[in-house]
């Protein structure tokens, strides 16, 4: 076997060699993306390893001896999926690692917004805090008084469900891929469509992945459909919110907060959305209200040890001619 990991991200190769075996040549590079690595670091590289780069076809088709991409995460939309179709490279992902976190910052994220902990924190601080008192506003609701909408019932989307029934919440999905009965094996109810869903939500939390057909699924319509007063949280994909909609509907009261773990390009670049610029100014609208954090919900020493060993896991089986965890082509 001969694997690359074109960005570098341990120190050493030692649970690589647990798993690839003595005999494995395993390169370890420090590009700063894919374009920049010489050919002779390509040469006869049958499994890559990804992670923060995005591999094209252009790219991928300088390896000649490419057999298969692992993307050392959940999300796949990195890879060039039809071309490694088309070139009969297999493509695997690594869905079981970082469950259990991106569920915990989800809730989490729902429960700073609903409970003030973040509203008081802000108005606490500094040299003129806010009277020693509550603050009467929307944003502050009792759990079990709310209906919580989830969209994508996969791993982590489940994970949060039962976490929600937990807190009390009324938990409602939307998701068209899973069968029937998958509300039933966990208790909570099924909502038929995307606005049967949205129409019930005073919470939405966003677990689908982003492809074409989800990238702005939520818009302006979609979020003027919510009752008002909602939250939205998303430690999906940033794409799959129009965060000027969200902005929006924020700025008009229709939504009370939002808690985003993502936002369409990571890391933000100028011209950063107006949201995002409204947020680090410190507007007062916003003031308790939106929580951003930096595609950091997964982030534990667990999920990243889980991370490394999964992937190299998964690479040997794919270059074992046993894989797991295959991505399609047209996979959501």
């Amino acid at each position: 076997m001969h694997i690359l990991y074109p960005e570098r991200m341990y120190a050493d190769d030692m649970v690589e060699r647990e798993v690839f075996g003595s005999d494995a040549k395993i390169v370890m590079r420090d590009a700063g993306s894919l374009a920049e690595l010489a050919q002779a670091d390509r040469e006869g590289v049958e499994g890559l390893m990804i992670f923060r780069f995005w591999a094209p076809g252009e790219e991928l088709a300088k390896f000649p001896n490419l057999k298969a991409v692992v993307r050392m995460g959940v999300g796949y939309d990195r890879v060039d999926r039809a071309w490694c179709a088309a070139n009969n490279v297999l493509v695997a992902n690594v869905p079981d690692y970082g469950t259990m976190e991106v569920a915990d910052s989800a809730m989490a994220l729902v429960l700073s917004l609903r409970r003030g902990i973040v509203l008081y924190h802000e108005t606490q601080r500094g040299p003129s805090p806010a009277p020693w008192t509550q603050i009467e506003t929307q944003l502050i609701q009792r759990m079990s008084a709310q209906t919580f909408g989830i969209i994508g019932l996969g791993r982590i989307g489940t994970a949060v469900a039962l976490r929600a029934k937990a807190f009390g919440f009324d938990v409602v999905f939307f998701d068209p891929l899973r069968p029937n009965g998958s509300d039933l094996a966990i208790g909570v109810r099924r909502a038929k469509s995307l606005e049967e869903l949205l129409a019930q939500s005073d919470v939405l939390s966003i677990h689908t992945p982003q492809t074409p057909e989800t990238i702005n699924m939520i818009g302006a319509r979609e979020l003027a459909l919510l009752p008002r007063d909602a939250i939205v949280v998303n430690t999906a994909r940033g794409r799959i919110i129009d965060i000027d909609a969200l902005e929006a509907a924020l700025r008009s009261g229709q939504l009370a907060g939002a808690g985003l773990d993502v936002i369409p390009v990571e890391p933000p670049v100028e011209p950063i959305p107006s949201l995002l610029r409204a947020y680090r100014d410190r507007e007062k609208w916003l003031e308790g209200r939106l929580i951003i954090c930096p595609h950091s919900a997964f982030h534990t020493r667990h999920a990243w040890d889980d991370i490394r060993r999964k992937s190299a896991e998964t690479m040997a089986a794919a270059l074992s001619n046993a894989p797991q965890n295959v991505i399609a082509p047209d996979s959501y």
